[in-house]
């Protein structure tokens, strides 16, 4: 144990350098340069560090799909389509029992595939539909719940800034995960609409029918749902078809997405210097926040290595008479425990590029590249949760931001059904790899 003493306090000290609320960039880097300074690491070594960055952060072509996914769901979000879109599926359902709560859950699978922005999907659904669904007597513990489960499912179906990362940390294909991650997100969306079907069964009276506007045209609502999902749908085809077709990598579809997105705020007549120049400085910020924490961690992973930390990981998760699956489920309990506290950032950029080892070293009759797809899905179902859970679970403070006359405790034990969902659909993903790794295998990627 005494080998590992470095490594040890660079991860206490790095978890009470978060805990201090000072910028998590600056605490990865800052205690890898002070560890590297008290444990007489070689300065010249640093210097490598520095041609990591310059290498696989700022020059990482890769990465660009960032900045250009996060423009394309911002821009989405301003043109007022995803809005129409909402108003329609709810009109038409409005007089089913639960047909809000399924608009809800339809319209979140469709942001989701085309802007992928957590806190604009939360606030925008939240905005829209919790008022209606409230006003009509929906259970404010489900409509909650289902409002911020929804709007994380953009965290997981592709594009996914969460996916990229995760792609290029790993080092594998970031389209064969978008491909792989369609059928666990799917599984999710299909998971929550039956958990609101049995609601409505067994307990009708949570998500009662709204009545129908005077005078409501049905041929009308059906055609005005049709044109309202022509143009988000076309702008997921360009950017997924693309992908899946072979013709474009991810970096070239997100292109194609951010200046479809344009398109479409020009279309609706949302396209002016005010909502452009909005959008690209939110775009920058995002950007700008993700890339300094890539540039910390680079600097605390290299250090934490170098003083053994990879070694004692191995250790920790490798144990003697322990099964590969088991340290495949220790793995995601750490991660769902750090998820309480950390964002889904900070736990990919320094705790994927130490556990990746781990899995590739464990045998689950799997090439590598799909065991580590598998695993970067996974995870990526994994960190979805840590949007839901209390206490810093953003979606529940993007909802209770929009919400202030709903308490806070009815929005946690809202999402708690929903977290379940998502341990079982993990459970499921787990069990059968197939779910993550089959498309790909199938489509050849």
């Amino acid at each position: 144990m005494s080998d590992f003493i470095w490594p040890m306090a660079m991860l206490l000290a790095l978890m009470a350098g978060i805990f201090s609320g000072y910028p998590v960039a600056f605490v990865l880097a800052g205690v890898g340069i002070i560890f590297s300074v008290i444990a007489d690491v070689p300065i010249l070594f640093l210097s490598l560090g520095m041609q990591r960055i310059f290498s696989g952060v700022l020059t990482n072509w890769l990465l660009i799909a960032i900045p250009l996914f996060v423009f394309m769901g911002l821009m989405l979000e301003r043109s007022g389509v995803a809005e129409r879109l909402l108003r329609s599926l709810a009109t038409l359902f409005r007089t089913l029992p639960g047909g809000y709560a399924f608009a809800v859950a339809l319209i979140g699978v469709i942001m989701a595939a085309s802007t992928g922005i957590i806190g604009a999907s939360v606030v925008l659904m939240g905005m829209m539909a919790l008022p209606p669904m409230l006003a009509n007597g929906y259970d404010p513990k489900i409509s909650t719940g289902l409002i911020a489960a929804s709007g994380t499912l953009g965290i997981l179906i592709p594009p996914s800034v969460m996916l990229i990362i995760l792609g290029d940390q790993l080092g594998i294909s970031v389209g064969s995960l978008f491909i792989g991650a369609v059928g666990p997100g799917l599984l999710l969306a299909l998971l929550y609409v039956a958990y609101l079907a049995f609601v409505v069964w067994r307990q009708p009276e949570r998500m009662p029918p709204i009545a129908q506007e005077p005078h409501a045209n049905f041929g009308a609502l059906v055609l005005r749902l049709v044109f309202d999902l022509m143009l988000p749908i076309v702008l997921i085809l360009s950017v997924l078809g693309t992908i899946v077709a072979g013709i474009a990598t991810p970096t070239e579809s997100a292109a194609i997405g951010a200046a479809g997105a344009m398109i479409l705020a020009l279309i609706s007549r949302r396209l002016d210097i005010a909502t452009l120049g909005r959008a690209l400085s939110d775009t920058t910020r995002t950007t700008a926040m993700i890339i300094f924490v890539m540039i910390g961690a680079t600097i605390f992973s290299l250090i934490f290595r170098k003083l053994g930390g990879d070694k004692m990981i191995l250790d920790l998760f490798l144990l003697e008479g322990i099964t590969p699956y088991a340290s495949f489920l220790l793995i995601m309990g750490v991660v769902f425990v750090l998820g309480f506290f950390l964002e889904w950032v900070e736990i990919t950029l320094v705790v994927v590029p130490i556990v990746a080892p781990v899995i590739v070293g464990l045998d689950f009759g799997l090439e590598k590249d799909a065991a580590l797809a598998w695993f970067a899905i996974a995870l990526a179902v994994n960190l979805q949760t840590s949007f839901l859970t209390p206490p810093f679970g953003y979606a529940l403070f993007y909802l209770r931001g929009i919400a202030p006359d709903v308490p806070i405790t009815t929005i946690y034990r809202g999402v708690m059904p929903f977290v379940g969902l998502q341990m079982f659909a993990l459970a499921l993903i787990i069990v059968f790899p197939g779910i993550a790794i089959w498309l790909p295998a199938y489509l050849g990627r």
